[in-house]
């Protein structure tokens, strides 16, 4: 699996990561089956997994896939609290769950951000936390994100960004760029909109090689191909998803100018 460094914070991440929103909130004989599914992702790679306490159970259900491998994977989870006091409490469970650290710690849709960073900020000095970000996923915070980017106290920022989610184009990925922060993507995928939106396979077959031989692995590798991606992060509880994803990260080339342009057009009609 390749590996880009997240920003400036130190932290190389690989490539092809996975979210837990709604996979990993589960009980029962599912908490086996995920078990399963991050040892076989560990063995392929895939080592970055981001959560939050909104994910319902997801956060539990991750540290328990971790209990024996910790070591091997990087935590990305959040704080999504209504008071600076929910937040710590929320933090200082976190960090229990994943053995006194989480790597990259984010606030959760902007939620109370001048409160929360507070806490990452001195958890961050006591080395619990590695690096500090913050997400969202409706263009209208954008100009709040921003500002916040720009405030020099965020490594890194989480987005949506995919073939007919494009708005970070404009102004968040160059100033991420230009300030040297780490970008994660959220529903690289479209929430499912681009496989219903998918075009005849002989239109995007052209882009297809080795082992990228499905429209998904196209348009995870339309995104990788913006070099100021450091992961995407697609949920999935598929064992034959969590393999097509991470071949997306294995050793090869990426898509120049031309070919990312030609990619998108095909969904233009």
């Amino acid at each position: 699996m390749q590996e880009r460094p997240l920003g400036r914070s130190g932290i190389h991440v690989p490539v092809v990561g996975m979210g837990t929103w709604k996979t990993f909130d589960v009980e029962g004989a599912a908490r086996n089956a995920r078990r399963r599914l991050v040892r076989e992702a560990l063995d392929l790679g895939v080592s970055l997994y981001d959560s939050s306490p909104m994910y319902g159970r997801a956060e539990e259900v991750l540290a328990d896939c971790l209990r024996h491998d910790r070591e091997e994977a990087i935590v990305a989870t959040k704080v999504w609290a209504s008071s600076a006091e929910e937040g710590r409490r929320q933090i200082a469970h976190a960090l229990d769950l994943y053995g006194g650290v989480v790597e990259i710690y984010q606030v959760h849709n902007l939620r109370l951000w001048q409160e929360h960073l507070k806490e990452l900020e001195t958890r961050k000095k006591r080395d619990e936390v590695r690096a500090i970000g913050a997400t969202h996923y409706n263009p209208a915070a954008f100009d709040e994100l921003e500002g916040l980017m720009r405030s020099g106290r965020l490594d890194m920022i989480q987005v949506p960004y995919n073939l007919i989610d494009r708005s970070v184009e404009q102004k968040i990925l160059p100033l991420a760029d230009k300030l040297g922060l780490g970008v994660l993507v959220m529903e690289p995928l479209g929430t499912g909109v681009l496989a219903r939106r998918a075009p005849p396979e002989e239109a995007w077959r052209p882009f297809a090689e080795d082992d990228i031989t499905t429209w998904a692995q196209v348009c995870l590798r339309w995104i990788l191909s913006d070099p100021r991606v450091s992961s995407v992060i697609p949920a999935t509880s598929s064992p034959e998803h969590l393999r097509e994803n991470a071949a997306v990260g294995a050793e090869g080339r990426w898509y120049d100018e031309k070919e990312r342009a030609a990619i998108a057009e095909l969904l233009a009609g």
